[in-house]
């Protein structure tokens, strides 16, 4: 009987190098995709932020975060005028919502500053008969942040503004309720997960290789 010969396959490096290539390219472009299409969703959550539709932005903001969570995304953000790399959509805001709930607690201020009892009279009125005309110059909203502006400035300028000021501003609530930042994941099992653990996997068996044969070729140096 014949005996039968095992076929010995054996990737060289240069080949693990030619192949690395294309694989670098690919892994580029997944990660590009992933990023444009976060980039989508964190904007389709601004829209319906500026279109004041609460129900549409709930969605959004689910659907961007969930996507963020499952898959790999990789984003320069500035910081502080300095430019660095985090995985995920990067710090955004919420800023017609909450321009929204600052009027709202501008309204239940007015409430109280509005009372004949204030040794200053009627201060939100007052304050009012200012930044009012302004708004309407200026095509402001009502729960414009310049209109808001004007408000407090204005409330700023009577003797009893300080404490004034600490209600209004106790009323206000946290901007850090309308900053948004979510964290994506540095693996996912996606389709550029197991891309860019194939292409580590190979730089790691090139480096080893690489490692190997200097110590081969130095250790000829001592024969």
């Amino acid at each position: 009987m014949k005996k039968r010969g095992r076929f010995k396959f054996k990737v060289k490096t240069w080949q693990l190098l030619l192949l690395l290539v294309p694989l670098l390219f690919v892994d580029a472009t997944l990660l590009r995709l992933d990023h444009i299409k976060m980039t989508e969703l964190r904007d389709a959550v601004l829209a319906a932020d500026e279109a004041e539709d609460d129900e549409t932005l709930a969605m959004a903001l689910q659907e961007l975060k969930d996507f963020t969570f499952s898959n790999i995304i990789i984003n320069i953000i500035e910081d502080n005028g300095v430019q660095r790399v985090t995985f995920g959509t990067g710090p955004f805001y919420l800023e017609h919502q909450y321009i929204r709930a600052a009027n709202i607690a501008l309204e239940e201020a007015e409430a109280r500053l509005s009372s004949d009892a204030n040794p200053n009279g009627n201060i939100y009125a007052a304050a009012s008969a200012v930044c009012r005309p302004q708004a309407i110059a200026g095509g402001w909203n009502w729960n414009d942040a310049r209109y808001i502006n004007c408000m407090m400035t204005e409330i700023n300028k009577y003797p009893s503004a300080n404490e004034i000021q600490d209600q209004v501003i106790a009323s206000l609530p946290s901007t850090e309720l309308y900053r948004k930042n979510y964290a994506s994941p540095v693996w996912a099992p996606t389709l550029t997960g197991f891309m860019l653990l194939i292409t580590g996997i190979i730089i790691v068996v090139i480096f080893i290789r690489g490692i190997i044969w200097i110590i081969l070729r130095l250790s000829l140096l001592f024969v």
